[in-house]
């Protein structure tokens, strides 16, 4: 299926995500937000944002992988954390991670800094939310 990252050259260019993505036919999957539980239910990395960012990306690889596609089927991720400069502090940590899994494909992403998680009172301290693309 067509996916076309959108990058307009009258807007600033991007780093590390794309303006948007055109998808033309194929299927969908929204993926719910996920936080770093690993298959028991339990917090991988408890007050480590880049471990709970690492068990995040391979949970959305499992899901993606489930119905057929790759992390590169991914065209929209929205990360949801509960301290900003925690996370740009440890953001080339977490560019490493995000590489191993992604390499550069940079879907449409955003992040925002919430004042809690559903999960937090069990040490989760990310969450994040996607949407794929398939033929």
């Amino acid at each position: 299926m067509p996916k076309t990252a959108v990058n307009p050259p009258s807007m600033v260019k991007p780093a590390g995500y794309s303006h948007a993505f055109a998808v033309t036919g194929g299927r969908m999957l929204f993926m719910a937000g996920q936080v770093a539980f690993d298959k028991e239910g339990h917090v991988v990395g408890k007050g480590d944002i880049v471990a709970q960012f690492r068990q995040v990306c391979e949970n959305l690889k499992t899901l993606v992988i489930s119905q057929g596609g790759t992390l590169h089927s991914i065209v929209k991720l929205t990360i949801y954390v509960l301290d900003k400069a925690n996370y740009k502090a440890h953001s080339k940590e977490i560019g490493q991670v995000y590489r191993e899994y992604f390499g550069k494909h940079y879907p449409a992403m955003t992040l925002v800094e919430v004042k809690g998680l559903y999960d937090a009172d069990m040490g989760c301290m990310l969450e994040i939310e996607g949407i794929a693309a398939f033929d």
